[in-house]
């Protein structure tokens, strides 16, 4: 079994923001809506394991590298 995606919403929005890609392409790589993955970033809604493992792919595959955790620093995102 596969390990759930780590991704809040202010992960998601920092990374679409990095990528400077539309949200409607993102969503559309993520095979989301555009008001789904809007709704997520702004914290209005969680999405499923599913749909945050899709949308991490689909932000990755603009550029963005996710982060871990890290006893000296926290999560994070940035550009390849």
């Amino acid at each position: 079994m596969d390990a759930e995606v780590f991704l809040t919403s202010d992960l998601a929005r920092a990374a679409r923001a990095l990528t400077k890609v539309s949200v409607n392409t993102i969503a559309k790589g993520a095979d989301l809506t555009k008001e789904r993955v809007r709704e997520f970033e702004k914290g209005v809604i969680s999405l499923t394991a599913d749909e945050k493992a899709r949308l991490h792919a689909s932000l990755e595959k603009y550029g963005v590298v996710f982060l871990e955790d890290e006893q000296r620093v926290g999560y994070g995102v940035r550009r390849k």
